[in-house]
């Protein structure tokens, strides 16, 4: 990976078109970042503290959750420990790192929607038959499929990437390292592997959308069945928040590696709303529509006030 390449640090440009910018970004930023981290530690808290809640979907949850405190965290700490004036350089393993963890978490979160929306499927189209379908050791099986499959395709991107040769500039046109980016540095022709990487940044999250439709598709089918209106109405309110999770996911996968002419402030705005937003918008999206949940919270909530009497 590292023979030819003389490279041993990179500068990171920051965003695109905000200079002067970088006091209102900072505590915008570390506002969302907070804001992320203590929504889903509170949605982990609120699970794992209620026996009511311990099912494949809450479990699935959970693990989302985790994605959700993390994906945030490769990029959101350096990049608001140079908007507070320090420096803006990361070395070349960390770039590596970064680079690695960004597409390893997306990608999981990625399978692990798949998994979720065959769960509400299953909940769905089989009740009589989802214990024993969604049993513990399948639940197991799926959770650490989603992690290793993540693993594999974060491997073969980074692996794609940081195995040219980097010997000539430095300054990278962005708030962290990303392959669009990293590839503009190489000293080679990198005409061949931005296909590759195209073809295997694209196939990943299609055919992952694809079982996520059809999975919502017999779904939809199965709740126009419904004969109470009351039923139906629950069934649609508990997809619809799973949906709306997908497509802000989804959406800027789409936004930022399949455009066919890459736009710098688009992509670094999208980015923003996908490394930040979207996580801390998560908590909200599975809480607020979620009867249980939100009991489930309001109960932590009372236990943390009335913690120091006792």
């Amino acid at each position: 990976m590292g023979n030819a390449s003389v490279v041993t640090k990179f500068i990171l440009l920051g965003i695109p078109y905000t200079e002067d910018l970088e006091t209102t970004l900072f505590v915008l930023f570390l506002g969302c970042y907070v804001f992320t981290l203590m929504g889903n530690l509170l949605i982990l808290l609120a699970i794992v503290s209620s026996t009511r809640l311990h099912t494949p979907m809450y479990f699935f949850l959970c693990q989302l959750s985790v994605c959700d405190i993390f994906f945030p965290s490769v990029s959101s700490p350096k990049m608001l420990f140079y908007l507070s004036g320090n420096s803006w350089a990361i070395s070349y393993a960390g770039c590596v790192s970064q680079l690695f963890f960004y597409h390893f978490l997306g990608c999981t979160e990625c399978f692990l929607y798949t998994v979720m929306a065959y769960d509400r499927f299953v909940a769905i189209c089989y009740p009589l038959r989802y214990t024993v379908i969604m049993s513990h050791r399948v639940c197991a099986i799926l959770a650490v499929g989603t992690s290793f499959f993540g693993c594999i395709q974060a491997t073969f991107l980074t692996t794609l990437t940081f195995q040219l040769p980097y010997c000539g500039p430095n300054e990278v046109d962005y708030y962290f390292c990303d392959i669009p980016v990293m590839l503009k540095l190489a000293c080679a022709d990198t005409s061949a592997l931005e296909r590759v990487g195209f073809v295997s940044v694209g196939l990943m999250p299609l055919s992952c959308f694809l079982l996520i439709l059809t999975s919502y598709s017999r779904i939809v089918c199965s709740i126009l069945q419904i004969r109470s209106t009351e039923g139906r109405r629950r069934a649609f309110s508990t997809c619809s928040a799973h949906l709306t999770a997908i497509l802000l996911s989804f959406m800027p996968v789409v936004l930022i590696y399949l455009q066919p002419t890459p736009n710098p402030w688009l992509n670094a705005t999208v980015q923003v709303l996908n490394n930040l937003v979207t996580p801390m918008l998560n908590p909200l999206i599975y809480s607020l529509r979620n009867k249980e949940v939100k009991y489930s919270l309001r109960k932590v909530l009372r236990q943390v006030a009335f913690l120091p009497e006792q």
